[in-house]
């Protein structure tokens, strides 16, 4: 059986979770905190999450565990077989990993964790942020999910990245990220509302007062 490593409350590990569950796959929760000790590098070479223990090994970095998935596990597809969509549907993934992710995550700090961001950043987060979801608005097709007709790796990056971008805008900039994107608005809530959806966050919730304690052991 698969083995996903890591913890409830990280986005990227939610991320491998939704494909696993929407395709059906049987797989074990071992919970798993970053860290550099031998033990957590033994298992993620940079002592990061998500890991996927597989009968050869570990697989990490989530967009290589979301195709390997993909690439050896029954169920829905999540990546099209035509090369060009299949393409279509990484570079938007990877589109907003680096243009939504990150820019936001520069500001989770003050956003999640009650902690104050240099004006500096939050001015190049904010300015970045706007630029990443005009290209999202841009280059997905919304019709009526991010790459087209079916659901895809895509809109998993969009359910946990640009949710959490959302939140980012709202509380730190007073900004609604996606006002002028009506249709990516609806489908984030339809995202939110899916089974899956739900028990990923329900875990998501129970899995907070463990990861604020780990926090603050930390600081």
């Amino acid at each position: 059986m698969l083995k996903l490593y890591g913890f409830a409350v990280s986005n990227y590990y939610n991320m491998v979770k939704m494909a696993l569950l929407e395709k059906g796959v049987p797989f074990e929760e071992v919970p798993f905190f970053a860290a550099q000790t031998p033990e957590a590098l033994a298992i993620s070479p940079r002592g990061k999450v998500p890991v996927l223990g597989v009968e050869q090994g570990f697989v990490n970095e989530t967009s290589v565990i979301l195709q390997y998935i993909e690439d050896t596990q029954p169920g829905i597809r999540l990546l099209p077989v035509d090369p060009f969509e299949r393409a279509q549907v990484l570079a938007l993934a990877k589109e907003i990993e680096l243009y939504i992710e990150l820019p936001a995550r520069a500001c989770y700090p003050e956003a999640f964790f009650g902690m104050s961001v240099p004006d500096v950043i939050k001015e190049k987060a904010k300015a970045e942020l706007i630029q990443g979801i005009s290209s999202l608005g841009r280059h997905g097709k919304f019709a009526p999910y991010v790459a087209g007709e079916t659901f895809t790796v895509a809109d998993i990056f969009f359910l946990y990245s640009v949710s959490l971008a959302c939140a980012v805008g709202q509380k730190v900039f007073e900004l609604d990220l996606l006002a002028e994107w009506p249709a990516a608005k609806a489908l984030l809530k339809q995202l939110e509302q899916t089974p899956h959806a739900q028990k990923i966050a329900a875990d998501k919730d129970a899995a907070m007062p463990q990861f604020l304690a780990w926090i603050s052991s930390k600081k």
